[in-house]
């Protein structure tokens, strides 16, 4: 077992960059990659952070030329011979070659595009642009890289035993939880804590217990190279990442309208199964529902993402009910901001009535509530989204208006053409 207090009290030891592979990313990065190279690899797509959290100051707090030098560190990096062997021979979802061949030469000669850095008063503006092949996979590391610094600056002038006793305070705390997480019947969770995680050794020490704590009811994590190297399910689908360039790629409101349900056509040639799980809330999930063609009552199952998740996961159920589905044998995976209250609170309300699986994210991988001096190694609010596509803004609209990003008039624009009516707020822990 890694001594990760010895480890961050050390944390300039070379053996410990931020980001350690091109695997070191969610999987649902590759798969969306996939999609994007088969279809739109030349479209120019431009991402940038967004800190939610405002009030977390990240220029004070980081310094400029160790972000750089992160950032150019994973410029270097390359899919090693034994990760490309590992997406070309590994199962997923119960699938040998989920990526095709050409897909990964692809990825065995991508390099990380350039990136745009500039301090604006106390934050960073970070943004990406290029072929969207190539801008898509800074999102994860971009974050990762981020959250770390941030951790390892809150933390530089604690002391070993200091140190000692502040992980052995949070692995109390994450272990807790997985004790009442195992009393939970049919449980199904996987990690999704990599973009706003407290650092990668902690990532690993998590995954780890929940191996261990949780058995058969761990489905994985969508961390590929943590996948790999602890011998688990590598977890994830799709994002919405999709849906906001292929709106702003579309032509006319009539084209924008159609544009989500493309998303879906496109993905569903590309995968099927476990794999076919919809996310219906970048413009509202039920306006999507109600406009959604048959063929995509036939799909898996949804992802509860933003909003109130009892009010998302009933939607979800009466649309199958009148789609002649029967919700039992329908798939909701919950993964907005959970930690162990809300998923009992959930578990409670939906378990029998419909299959449920968790992605717990940043309350799992980043929970230091508390343990740092004055708050601040609380987590906080932060994203790389999509800014434009071919030079147009690119929209999210969401179930919580507070995740709502993009031009005031573009965002109306779409919230008339997806007829999105009233919303009612949920604060954001992470």
């Amino acid at each position: 077992m890694t001594d990760i207090a010895t480890r961050v009290y050390n944390h300039t030891w070379k053996i410990d960059p931020i980001v350690r592979s091109v695997l070191d990313t969610d999987f649902y990065k590759l798969l969306m990659a996939q999609t994007i190279f088969r279809r739109h690899k030349d479209a120019r797509v431009t991402f940038g952070i967004i800190n939610r959290t405002t009030h977390v100051k990240l220029a004070r707090l980081i310094d400029t030329g160790a972000l750089k030098e992160q950032l150019d560190h994973i410029r270097s990096l390359r899919l090693s011979r034994g990760e490309s062997t590992f997406l070309r021979g590994n199962m997923f979802y119960g699938k040998r070659q989920m990526f095709a061949p050409d897909f990964i030469q692809w990825l065995e000669g991508f390099r990380f595009p350039a990136y745009y850095l500039e301090r604006r008063g106390d934050q960073y503006e970070l943004t990406f642009e290029g072929p969207w092949i190539e801008t898509t996979m800074w999102e994860i590391p971009a974050l990762a890289v981020l959250m770390e610094l941030h951790s390892r600056a809150v933390t530089k002038d604690m002391g070993k035993f200091e140190l000692q006793v502040l992980y052995a305070r949070a692995m109390t705390r994450v272990w807790e939880k997985i004790g009442r997480l195992r009393q939970l019947p049919g449980l199904s969770i996987a990690d999704f804590g990599t973009r706003r995680r407290h650092g990668f050794l902690w990532q690993d020490w998590c995954v780890q217990a929940m191996i261990e704590g949780l058995g058969p009811a761990f489905l994985g994590t969508s961390n590929c190279l943590i996948a790999m190297r602890r011998e688990v399910e590598a977890i994830g689908t799709n994002a919405h990442e999709l849906p906001m360039v292929y709106c702003a790629l579309a032509n006319g409101d009539r084209e924008l309208a159609e544009a989500p349900y493309k998303v879906l056509a496109d993905w569903q040639e590309d995968y099927d199964g476990n794999l076919r799980v919809m996310l219906p809330d970048t413009y509202g999930s039920r306006g999507f529902l109600e406009r959604a063609p048959d063929w995509v009552t036939h799909w898996t199952g949804v992802r509860v993402d933003s909003g109130d998740p009892i009010q998302g996961g009933e939607i979800a159920i009466d649309w199958w009910k009148r789609r002649n589905q029967d919700p039992k044998k329908k798939l909701a995976i919950f993964s907005d901001g959970l930690d162990v209250e809300s998923i009992e609170e959930i578990h409670r309300h939906f378990y029998g009535r419909v299959r449920i699986g968790y992605g717990w994210g940043t309350l799992l991988t980043n929970d230091f509530r508390g343990l740092g001096a004055n708050g601040g190694l609380d987590p906080f609010s932060i994203v790389c989204k999509v800014i434009s596509a071919n030079g147009r803004p690119a929209v999210k609209i969401s179930d919580n208006p507070l995740k709502a990003m993009g031009p005031p008039a573009e965002v109306e624009r779409y919230r008339r053409v997806f007829a999105v009516g009233t919303q009612a707020s949920v604060p954001l822990a992470v």
